[in-house]
């Protein structure tokens, strides 16, 4: 890790996702632009009402008309029946002028997301999350990543977390960040060798001590405290817990930068990447798709 950072008040370097976001968004409009400032659309599903998944849909629109993209916005009641979505869903695949389409998860009580996502073909899984796409990453095959931990992979390369021969430790085991982020850490080019743990980790303490990098991704609030961290490590939070004083993650923040060499924010750390993730998925998805040359 370079000095070169922005540093916390306990001297660890700040893992700012805003930043990195932002840096994406301006890149993806200037290639755009570079371009001729071709239609590259990303379409959003929301089922429901919930406050917080609206506010999130939003964003990602929000930003992707930044980027220079298109949105399109479905919004299905809840009151609509399984078979609704699934066509709503359907349609969104068979359209061309659409190039990645995202279902905001999780759906409401009653609605099975699996049959949902089945219908979404690789080239236009921009989230990664389909059976299909994580059975190319397990194959190491050419497809779209998860958003939230190839934003945690891009977080480390841009502010120089060295990752070859290093230990990491990813506590948590969801196929939404767990999971694909225990591969990403694993695989050939990034080298560190990774232990997943969870709830039934014996001896948690220890296991995380000894991670150069540690991925907190259980959702359990500020779990990860300074007795967790080896001095020097990069931390980053996944996990997202609502409370009363707003959005906390699984890191006890105020503690751990204090001993920690990196460490990220909640909020402002690996949330935005995800966003920045998902944009940079959707152009690569218009790049399968035909919409821009292969080359460019």
């Amino acid at each position: 890790m370079t000095d070169s950072f922005e540093r916390t008040a306990g001297g660890a370097i700040l893992l700012d996702g805003n930043r990195l976001r932002d840096e994406i968004v301006a890149q993806i409009r200037d290639d755009l632009e570079g371009l001729g400032s071709p239609n590259v659309c990303l379409a959003t599903v929301l089922v429901g009402g919930d406050k917080p998944s609206r506010i999130y849909v939003r964003m990602k629109q929000r930003k992707a008309e930044e980027a220079g993209m298109r949105s399109r916005h479905v919004e299905i009641p809840e009151t609509a029946s399984q078979a609704d979505v699934e066509a709503a869903v359907q349609e969104l695949v068979d359209d061309p002028d659409v190039h990645g389409i995202l279902v905001q998860l999780p759906l409401p009580d009653g609605f099975d997301p699996e049959p949902v996502l089945a219908l979404i073909p690789p080239e236009k899984d921009v989230d990664g999350l389909t059976e299909r796409s994580m059975g190319r990453l397990i194959r190491g095959l050419p497809g779209h990543v998860p958003c939230t931990p190839l934003g945690v992979m891009r977080l480390m390369e841009r502010y120089g977390v060295e990752t070859a021969g290093k230990r990491a430790v990813v506590v948590g085991r969801s196929t939404l960040v767990g999971l694909p982020q225990l591969l990403l850490l694993g695989r050939k080019g990034v080298d560190a060798t990774v232990t997943l743990a969870h709830s039934r980790t014996p001896d948690m303490i220890e296991v995380c001590r000894e991670a150069d990098i540690l991925v907190a991704a259980a959702g359990q609030a500020r779990m990860i405290t300074a007795d967790h961290v080896k001095p020097g490590a990069a931390v980053l939070d996944v996990g997202v817990s609502r409370s009363e004083a707003g959005i906390v993650g699984d890191v006890d923040f105020d503690a751990v930068q204090a001993v920690a060499g990196a460490i990220t924010p909640m909020p402002g750390g690996t949330g935005p990447m995800t966003i920045g993730c998902l944009l940079e998925n959707t152009v690569a998805a218009a790049r399968m798709l035909g919409a821009i040359p292969a080359s460019a």
